[in-house]
């Protein structure tokens, strides 16, 4: 917009400003030409220049005098000119106020000294007397593209930190669970078999132990996979009510050895989400919950909000303090717990923050000390599926094989030494018959043996090219019937997400396991076992 006297005058009135007057207009855009941060260039449509500020001495090095009718390929290294009157052309027959060069490649000009630089250059054509002109703005962009190269570089590395954080993370899951996962067998072998009172005081004590360092490794591996952006969220379909079920028969025992009521409430609500994320996510909140309640109960409910749906985990136990509910989400952080015994290291709920975050969930805790707690899921109304109207999934009830039963045979398939020879002797203490293998290749001449009632344990990372689910479905595939397998990993959140279709007559368990578990699952897959059986007689 032109500036007349008239319009100056009506915005002096406005703002109460001594009027400016032409000459002093003038002036002031003189200034601005010859003294811009930039050096301004104006070329006429053959190419040569017919303006040039003052700036243009410090950016190149020439008065602008010593520029005046002179080509603009004087300010143009040497290698860049044979394609520049091609440019040149081509903008002039379609004139544009644009950045030069910002979609092909990184620009430079020629200095005086023979120096080049680093340029930034935007034209802006406009005619005077029908006649076509180009003004040209340059800037020195040395610097910031130094500082655009360190920071793609150390991108770089931030991405090469990253990988390698993933590598060691996955290595970690799986080489520091090993041992751990043999001290645990061999802890519950000694313990089945030592008579004297105060020895299996001692190994009740280790056990413990035992149990507090599968908790930290755990909870360490979680946050510091989750912080690394190693974990993608992988959504599928997810029915709320499925997870409820896989929970209550991880947490019925521990609740009822706790005298602490585990409520879950039924619900028909399908979600788009990461199902082993979201089960995550309660794991947590769930353990949390039975961890601070002495007495009473822990109830969890999911039901529809505002158009989208919240779970929450309520207890009764001892709750949290208001100063303290801002600092509960942070990394090893505990709350007093009024004299109680310390447990856990604090990153239980760092851990539920960070799964939230990645679902797309927000997470709020609610407490009143010494009467509960509640924490409450908000899940959006976009990841809401239609309802399958199925009824509520409620477990099936155990029913634990007597001693008299048939136990079919265990085939054993672990590549660490240490835990085969653990699990081996911890499952024959057991009762039960095995053959073993140590890697892909010994199974393939052992699982020869194999017949109806046999049952596969199996750990999943068994070589660089075989793991344990593969040679369960090539087992499965050569003797044409659905053999039943307990597949162990040290990684299993990773495993469970690289699953697309559902393996039937199998259980899933993460090393190290729980011993407890281990005989769960083989129970339930004897009985299937059993039940074939009854069925084909």
């Amino acid at each position: 917009m032109l500036l007349t006297s008239r319009s100056l005058q009506t915005s002096d009135a406005r703002t109460n400003c001594p009027t400016l007057t032409m000459d002093e207009l003038s002036e002031i855009t003189q200034h601005l030409l010859r003294f811009s941060p930039d050096a301004l260039i104006v070329i006429d449509d053959g190419n040569r220049i017919r303006f040039a500020n003052e700036t243009v001495r410090d950016v190149f090095g020439y008065g602008p005098e010593e520029l005046l009718g002179n080509p603009l390929e004087k300010l143009i290294p040497e290698r860049f000119r044979p394609h520049h009157g091609a440019h040149t052309s081509a903008f002039m027959n379609h004139p544009q106020k644009r950045e030069m060069g910002a979609r092909i490649t990184d620009l430079f000009a020629l200095r005086a000294d023979g120096s080049e630089f680093a340029a930034g250059i935007r034209l802006a054509p406009f005619r005077i007397g029908g006649k076509l002109f180009v003004a040209a703005a340059i800037r020195d962009t040395t610097e910031r593209r130094l500082v655009n190269e360190e920071l793609l570089a150390a991108r770089t590395e931030a991405e090469r930190a990253n990988r390698a954080k993933s590598r060691f993370l996955a290595t970690a899951s799986h080489d520091l669970r090993q041992p751990l996962q043999t001290v645990r067998l061999l802890n519950a072998a000694l313990s089945k078999i030592v008579p004297d009172p105060q020895a299996r005081e001692l190994l009740l004590q280790q056990g413990q132990a035992i149990e507090s360092m599968a908790r930290l490794l755990n909870a360490l591996l979680d946050i510091s996979r989750l912080e690394s952006g190693a974990i993608e969220p992988v959504e599928s379909r997810v029915a709320v009510d499925s997870v409820f079920a896989e929970l209550r028969t991880e947490f019925e025992s521990l609740a009822a050895a706790r005298n602490i009521d585990l409520i879950f409430r039924a619900t028909k609500i399908v979600l788009s989400t990461d199902r082993t994320l979201f089960s995550q996510l309660l794991q947590n909140l769930i353990g949390n919950a039975l961890k601070y309640t002495d007495r009473g109960w822990v109830r969890i409910v999911c039901a529809g909000e505002n158009g989208g749906v919240v779970v929450s985990v309520e207890d009764s136990g001892i709750g949290i303090p208001g100063d303290k509910l801002e600092r509960i989400f942070d990394e090893y952080y505990q709350v007093d717990t009024h004299g109680t015994k310390r447990m856990g290291v604090g990153l239980g709920l760092a851990i539920v923050k960070e799964v939230a975050r990645l679902l797309g969930f927000s997470v709020r805790i609610r407490s009143i000390v010494g009467e509960g707690t509640q924490a409450t899921i908000a899940i959006p109304a976009r990841h809401l599926l239609a309802s399958d109207d199925k009824p509520a999934v409620v477990p099936a009830v155990r029913v634990v094989a007597p001693p008299s039963s048939r136990k079919g045979r265990l085939i054993l398939v672990e590549d660490n030494d240490a835990v085969r020879i653990a699990t081996e002797l911890f499952l024959k203490l057991e009762g039960y018959t095995l053959l073993t293998a140590g890697s892909f290749a010994e199974a393939q001449a052992v699982l020869e043996q194999i017949k109806e009632g046999d049952m596969v344990i199996a750990d999943y990372h068994l070589d660089d090219r075989n793991t344990g689910l593969d040679l369960l479905m090539n087992l499965r595939k050569r003797c044409g019937f659905d053999i039943p397998a307990v597949i162990l990993s040290g990684d299993l959140p990773s495993v469970q997400r690289s699953i697309k279709v559902p393996v039937l007559k199998s259980h899933f368990l993460s090393k190290p396991v729980d011993t407890t578990a281990l005989l769960d699952a083989i129970h339930d897959l004897g009985n299937l076992n059993v039940a074939d059986d009854a069925a084909r007689k």
